[in-house]
């Protein structure tokens, strides 16, 4: 049998502290996703029972796509909720840092990362691969339960304080009323005519399965890796 060898003390001190509080974010942000599938499916249900008694052709429907990502599609749009499966902390200039709440323990400073996106449903529906979507928010999720939100307008005033917001059932379903308002606010517009002046004979073609042209809302429905400044 070989000899066993020394552990290394900085190695092991690593594991028992970053690991072990890495792996308590992850099942922290685990119980907030699927108590946030929740609230989505909750939602869904409600909307869609009251305006089935106004118009039964808009259709509200809640779809468990995995274990990580969940979907709820009202009207033309989809909300796409996924949960990445790493633990994320900022670089050292973000303004995290500068909060009371981390300044008093580094360790809350390390997140579950939840995405919100707002696609086209039609997108989907026919298969338009060129489609592109919108980030619109990102929840981070600490070891604590606590919470906050980058996103675009009402998201980002949501819950923008860290240590102040918990999860809450109340709180979630606030984030996916003010996600769903956000993208029913903005229509669809007529692309400039200069983006489509010219196509070629094979985009012609697959017309009738693939539009060649990106189908985009009003808001800039594209996805950006950081988020903007909306006037």
């Amino acid at each position: 049998m070989a000899e066993e060898l020394p552990c290394n003390d900085r190695i092991l001190e690593l594991l028992r502290t970053k690991s072990a509080l890495k792996q308590k974010v992850y099942r922290e942000t685990i119980k907030v996703f699927d108590r946030l599938k929740a609230q989505l499916e909750g939602i869904a249900v409600a909307l869609d029972a009251k305006i089935c008694q106004v118009d039964e052709h808009v259709k509200l429907e809640y779809r468990n796509k995995s274990k990580y990502e969940a979907e709820i599609q009202f009207s033309g749009d989809v909300l796409l909720f996924n949960m990445h499966t790493n633990v994320f902390t900022f670089e050292k200039d973000h303004q995290v840092w500068k909060m009371k709440y981390i300044k008093e323990d580094r360790n809350r400073a390390y997140f579950g990362m939840i995405n919100i996106y707002n696609f086209l449903s039609d997108s989907f529906r026919f298969n338009r691969v060129n489609d592109v979507g919108v980030l619109l928010g990102r929840i981070f999720v600490n070891h604590e339960g606590h919470f906050f939100i980058e996103g675009k307008r009402q998201l980002g005033f949501l819950f923008n304080q860290l240590g102040e917001a918990v999860i809450t059932d109340e709180n979630l379903k606030k984030v996916v009323d003010t996600a769903m308002i956000y993208s029913l606010e903005y229509d669809l517009t007529v692309p400039d005519l200069e983006e489509v002046l010219i196509a070629s004979v094979g985009q012609v073609q697959t017309l009738s399965s693939e539009l060649y042209m990106k189908t985009s809302k009003k808001l800039g429905f594209k996805f950006h890796t950081k988020m903007e400044i909306e006037d």
